[in-house]
Formats: structure tokens, C-alpha cells, sequence
């Protein structure tokens, strides 16, 4: 209950913060606001307690401490915290960005693939419209086109037909909803096979894009952005690096550089090139994998063109699996397509981040502090203290490792990024170490130094500058993630390091201690109890079984058990019968006309009556 009241007050803080910004004219999003607070309340100029319940002017402080600094956007230490947040929420490795692309295409495709599993056509309108459903679904599946495209439609209702006939549409809407499915799926790679086969024969596949070819010309230019981006990293952690050095050894210039805020920046422009190696080192596996699969697609294609040329027909076991290898070829061509947008786009917005550098220092500025400093870059650092190791027998508690006596050495994960673990505490600075000078082994985690002066003072209490290293990480929040201190501040750690928190543990093996033991018997015992190696043993069984042709069952009923018989008996059931005992017949008779004239009498007393008989004869009826 306290840590949902303690969770519920934070947002409410986080809520404060974001509407007092906005009434400001400063949007800021929730998840930097609450890592501005939790930098607001480490730092240890700020004298917040956390072991502490806040009272209402603390909360007060807070809030406006927190709005200062969102507000103050000329602070490098908030473009790093902005730049961290966007990069972790955006961010995702190869897996889980084709998985998510997967799970879309699969969302996108499921309308259709219901309509089509859930028909069942009786007349030949409703086949006719099954099938060109299935036809769209193989368009939007494969990709190769719009499904408004005549042309395109006919090239695939036409490769369609060679595997999948119109007159398959009963045996396939027979099938379970599995079943279907999953034809389905195979229908769609044979087609895009067929498709890809046709475009390299000349027979059609206008609409189909090289892949191949665009991912060639696309992958260097993505390579050289981003090499760019970092060379303009390395200048100014150089140049900053040397301001700060200088500094140190300078009263003088440390009044005259206080102000620049040259740490901040530091930090910075590491940050960058931290996320600028990340993508980086995405861009050269990408680069990698279309040269292997241009190799692979080019075989494959060959092959199928032997299989099928100068063939009136091939066999389906030997061209089919064909068609659905470049079928998955293609779709891993599409994959790598998806995959170096994102990284484009990453590099893209991740520039205007580095926009706070020009307006911090103007290159006349940045050009006039360093007149009179000498600026090295990291690889001449690494070069000057090439000649020296640290002397194993000066440490008799410590664990020293070297490339000579350490397998996987270049594999080691180093503390801090990669940084002199004695500078960073006590010169705040970010200098490259280097491994040759020996890496320090301490509680399973390894340090490196830029000097050996460095790694001396550091061995003899490391507990001390680890402590040192961390308050230095409270004072610019920033370095947390640069120097992944994320098993010191496991609640800082970002969304993406913590779903990733594993890789954070893991490490290569620089000692081991194994054993194996073989089982007596590893598979199930398969003893045949009725195998006979004696052939006469085998005749008398075959004798045995060629003897029962003569043997008879019989079976009798007693006078006791006879009643006890389950009897059955069958009945036929009344059926209806009809029968017919007269029938109805008419005939047509001339209709009687018989006239009587001088029954009114007349003149003379006697009545002459005489009847006229006019009825026709039957014969004229």
C-alpha cells in the first residue's frame, strides 16, 4: 500500500509539472518529466532525502526545481536526457522490429484470411469470388505490387492458376480452418517464387522492384550518414575533452571556462556517439546479411532456371521448394528494406540533438578557447600508453587480465562504457581506456584505464572511486545510461534496458571448472523378447502356427444359459400404402332445347299445343 500511495504521488507530481510547462508554452512528455524529477531528486545539491516522506514544501521544491530545469533548454544535460528518452522509446534491435513488423502484416492480413476460411461457396459466382480474395491475399502478402494494378492482378491470377486452379476451390474450402491457413501461406511464397522466376526470365514483374540492387546503393549511403555524424562526435568530445583537461591544470582557464557548461557537453556528445555506434553497428549486420542472401538468391535462381529450362514439365518436389526459397529470400530482402528505413530515419531525427552544440559554442568561440591546447584524439590517447601494463606482482589481492592469458578477451564487458573508471570520478571526464594496459578484475566486473598511473591508484581502493563514480552519476543523471550504471540505479534503468536486463548480466567466461558424465545406458533398452537365434526354434513355432489351419472352434449352449442369451430381433415398420378403386370420367351431351307454342290458347275454344324439338343430334355436339 505505501509503495502505491508513494507511485500514485509521484504522478501526481509528474501531472504538476507537465501543466505548469504547458502554461509556459514548454510541452513536455511524461516520461521525461519523470526522469527530470528522479535526476532533481539524486542530485545531491538539492538535499532531498528519499529514505524520507516528502512534506508539502518539498514537493513544492521539487516541482519548481524540476520546471526550472525543463524550462532551461540551453542545458546540454537536458538535450542528453531528452535524446536517452527518445532513443529508448523508439529504439528496437533487428528481432524485435521484424517481430513487430510480423505481428502488423499478420494484423493487416487477418480480415482477409477470415473471409476467405470462414466462405463456403455452393454455385460457381461464389468459387469465382473465393478465388479472387485468395489472389488479393497473395498480393498483399508478397508485396510485388498493388492490388489495383490490372496488370499486376492478371500476372498473379495467372501464376496463381498454374498451382492453384479455380476447379481447387471445393477441395479447399473442405479443408479445417488450419488447414486452410496454412495453404494458403504456401500458395502465397509459390506465387511470389513463380513471380520473382518470371522477372528474371523477361516474362512480366514490371511492377517489382530490385531489391537487391536499391539495398547495394542504400546501405553505404546510410553507412556514410552515419560516419559522418560520428567524425563530428569525436571533434567535439575531443576538442571538449582537451577545454576540460586544461582546466584542471589551469586556474586561470577554469575561471574562464566555468561557465560553458563543457562537462554537460562532454557528456553530450558521448551520449551521441554511444547511440551513433549502436545504429551504426546495425547498419554493417544489415550490409552483411544482403551480401549473403545476394549470393543465396543468385544460386537459387540459377538453379531453378536449370530445373526448368527447356522442360514442357518439371516435377513439383523438385521445382516447388524453389519457388518458396526465393520466396523467403525476397521477403528477407523486404526485411532488410524495413530494417535500414528505420536506421535512416533514427540518424535523421537523432540531428537535432546535436543543434545545441552550435549554439552553446559558435566555431569562432569553440576555435578561440582552444588557441594555445593541445587536442589528442582517442586513438593517440590508446597509442601513447600502448608501452605499458600494469606488474601483476604489485597487487596481491587484485586479479589482472591480459590478452595473452584470457580467452575471449575482446568480448570482456567493460564497466562504464568503455571509460578510464578512475577519471570519470575524480576529473569528470569520459577518457578511453585502454585494455592493453591490463583490465582489472574486481566483485566479477571489469575496469579498464587510460593510464597506468590510473590503474595503480584505482587498484589499491576500488570500492572508493566505484562510490566516487557513482556520485558523479547523481550530479549529471545523464550518466547513468552512458555509463550503464543501470545495476546501481535499477529503478532508473530505461524501458528498454530493463526488458533487456539480461544482456546487462551476462559476460563472457574467462575461468572454468566443467565435468561430464556418460550414462550406462542413454536410450530406452530395445530388447526384442520374442528375437530366436535358434533356427530349430523358429521351425517349431512356424509348425505351430501352420497347424492351427486344422483345429475347429466349437462352441455349445447348455440347457442353464440358453435364457441367458441376448436375443435380437428386427422388425419392418409400417409403411404407407395407397391405393386407387374408381376413377372420375365425364362426357359432353347436347343441352335439350324443347319450345311448346299455344298453351296461351287462341281465338277457337279448343287449345292446339305444338312442341318444336330444336336439340342438336349427339354426333354434331
Amino acid at each position: 500500500m505505501a509503495c502505491r500511495r508513494a507511485g500514485s504521488r509521484i504522478g501526481d507530481i509528474v501531472r504538476e509539472i507537465r501543466q505548469e510547462c504547458a502554461t509556459r508554452g514548454h510541452a513536455a512528455s511524461e516520461t521525461l518529466v519523470a526522469f527530470v524529477v528522479k535526476a532533481v531528486v539524486l542530485d545531491p545539491g538539492n538535499d532531498f532525502n528519499v529514505d524520507q516522506t516528502f512534506t508539502k514544501k518539498d514537493v513544492q521544491d521539487l516541482i519548481q526545481l524540476c520546471v526550472t530545469k525543463l524550462l532551461d533548454t540551453t542545458n546540454p544535460s537536458l538535450s542528453t536526457m531528452k535524446m536517452q528518452v527518445y532513443f529508448d522509446t523508439n529504439y528496437a534491435n533487428r528481432a524485435e522490429l521484424l517481430s513487430e513488423q510480423h505481428r502488423v502484416l499478420e494484423g493487416r492480413l487477418a480480415p482477409v484470411v477470415r473471409d476467405i476460411t470462414d466462405s463456403h461457396p455452393r454455385v460457381q459466382e461464389e468459387m469465382e469470388n473465393v478465388y479472387r480474395k485468395i489472389v488479393s491475399y497473395v498480393l498483399l502478402s508478397s508485396g510485388l505490387g498493388s492490388p489495383t494494378d490490372i496488370e499486376v492482378v492478371r500476372e498473379v491470377t495467372a501464376a496463381l492458376q498454374s498451382v492453384f486452379p479455380q476447379t481447387e476451390v471445393i477441395t479447399f474450402t473442405s479443408l479445417s480452418k488450419k488447414s486452410k491457413e496454412q495453404q494458403l501461406k504456401n500458395l502465397a511464397m509459390l506465387v511470389t517464387g513463380i513471380q520473382l522466376y518470371n522477372k528474371e526470365c523477361g516474362k512480366g514483374g514490371s511492377s517489382i522492384d530490385d531489391l537487391p540492387a536499391i539495398l547495394s546503393e542504400a546501405i553505404p549511403s546510410a553507412t556514410w550518414m552515419v560516419d559522418e555524424g560520428l567524425n563530428t562526435c569525436h571533434t567535439l568530445a575531443h576538442q571538449y575533452t582537451a577545454l576540460l583537461e586544461s582546466m584542471l591544470e589551469d586556474l586561470h582557464r577554469y575561471v574562464q571556462l566555468s561557465s560553458f557548461k563543457l562537462k554537460e557537453a562532454l557528456f553530450h556528445v558521448r551520449q551521441y556517439e554511444a547511440f551513433l555506434c549502436i545504429l551504426l553497428s546495425d547498419a554493417i549486420t544489415s550490409a552483411q546479411e544482403v551480401e549473403k542472401m545476394k549470393v543465396q538468391f543468385a544460386t537459387t535462381m540459377e538453379q531453378l532456371k536449370n530445373t526448368v529450362q527447356n522442360k514442357v514439365s518439371t516435377d513439383t518436389k523438385e521445382v516447388f521448394p524453389l519457388f518458396v526459397a526465393l520466396s523467403n529470400l525476397w521477403t528477407s530482402f523486404q526485411n532488410e528494406m524495413l530494417l535500414l528505413s528505420f536506421l535512416t530515419n533514427m540518424t535523421n531525427d537523432l540531428q537535432q540533438f546535436l543543434e545545441i552544440h552550435s549554439q552553446l559554442f559558435t566555431e569562432e568561440v569553440l576555435t578561440s578557447l582552444l588557441e594555445g591546447v593541445t587536442v589528442k584524439s582517442d586513438e593517440e590517447r590508446i597509442r601513447e600508453t600502448m608501452g605499458t601494463r600494469v606488474n601483476v606482482s604489485d597487487f596481491k589481492n587484485q586479479e589482472w587480465l591480459f590478452p595473452e592469458t584470457t580467452d575471449n578477451f575482446d568480448q570482456l564487458l567493460i564497466q562504464y562504457h568503455g571509460f578510464c573508471a578512475h577519471a570519470i570520478g575524480v576529473k569528470g571526464l569520459t577518457l578511453p581506456g585502454n585494455p592493453a594496459i591490463g583490465i582489472l578484475k574486481h566483485k566479477e566486473r571489469c575496469y579498464v584505464f587510460s593510464s597506468k598511473e590510473a590503474a595503480y591508484i584505482f587498484a589499491q581502493d576500488p570500492e572508493k572511486f566505484i562510490q566516487l563514480n557513482i556520485e558523479k552519476a547523481k550530479e549529471h543523471i545523464e550518466l547513468i545510461q552512458l555509463l550503464e550504471l543501470h545495476h546501481q540505479f535499477e529503478y532508473l534503468a530505461p524501458y528498454a534496458q530493463a526488458r533487456n536486463a539480461d544482456k546487462y548480466l551476462m559476460k563472457p567466461t574467462t575461468k572454468c571448472d566443467s565435468s561430464t558424465q556418460t550414462d550406462t545406458h542413454i536410450l530406452p533398452p530395445t530388447i526384442v523378447t520374442s528375437y530366436e537365434w535358434n533356427e530349430w526354434e523358429l521351425r517349431r513355432k512356424a509348425l505351430k502356427l501352420a497347424n492351427l489351419r486344422r483345429k475347429i472352434t466349437h462352441a455349445m449352449q447348455t440347457d442353464l444359459s440358453h435364457m441367458r442369451r441376448e436375443n435380437s430381433t428386427q422388425v419392418y415398420l409400417p409403411k404407407d400404402v395407397s391405393t386407387q378403386t374408381k376413377r372420375d370420367n365425364s362426357s359432353n351431351v347436347p343441352r335439350p332445347q324443347i319450345f311448346l307454342k299455344g298453351l296461351r290458347g287462341g281465338s277457337t275454344p279448343t287449345t292446339h299445343m305444338v312442341k318444336v324439338d330444336l336439340t342438336r343430334a349427339a354426333d354434331e355436339t
